[in-house]
C-alpha cells in the first residue's frame, strides 16, 4: 500500500497531515499510542520542511509518502521537497541535560523524529530533499 500526501508549504495545512495520519492509522488499523507519536514525528518533519525550506516562497509543495505491505509492521515514510538543501541527520543531537534557558534553540525536532523512528536517512537528488524514516509498529 502507498498512500500520499501532498501540502504547499503553509502552516495552514497542518490539519490535513493529522487527518492524513489518523486515516493512515486506521487503514492500517494501528494502536491509537501509534497514531499519536506518528502525528507528533511527522508534523515536526513536515513543519520543519513548511519553516525553512522554502524562506522567500509560499505555494511550493511538500509531498509525504506512506509505503507498507501487509506481511510487515514496518512504514517507510518519505518527505520530499524542492527546497534549499538540507541534511536534518547532520545536525548535532541537543544538549537534553540542560535547562530550557540553557539550551540552544532549535535542534529539537529532528531529535525528537529521530528517536521516535527506527531509522532517518536523508539524501539529495534530483533537486529535492528525501528525507526517508521508517517506523516500526509496536501491537
Amino acid at each position: 500500500m502507498t498512500k500520499t500526501l501532498h501540502l504547499e508549504n503553509d502552516i495552514a495545512q497542518v490539519p490535513l497531515l493529522a487527518e492524513w495520519v489518523e486515516m493512515l492509522g486506521e487503514e492500517l488499523m494501528l494502536p491509537m499510542p501509534a497514531v499519536f507519536q506518528l502525528n507528533l514525528a511527522l508534523e515536526e518533519a513536515v513543519v520543519n520542511v513548511m519553516n525553512y525550506a522554502y524562506p522567500d516562497e509560499s505555494g511550493m509543495p511538500v509531498e509525504l509518502e506512506a509505503k507498507t505491505d501487509e506481511s510487515s509492521d514496518t512504514i517507510c515514510f518519505v518527505l520530499s521537497d524542492e527546497g534549499i538543501a538540507f541534511d536534518p541527520t547532520q545536525q548535532d543531537d541537543p544538549d537534553i541535560t540542560l535547562s530550557a534557558e540553557e539550551r540552544n534553540i532549535g535542534g529539537l525536532g529532528i531529535f525528537l523524529v529521530q528517536q521516535m523512528m527506527q531509522s532517518v536517512a536523508y539524501e539529495r537528488s534530483g533537486g529535492k530533499n528525501i528525507l526517508t524514516m521508517i517506523y516500526k509498529v509496536e501491537r
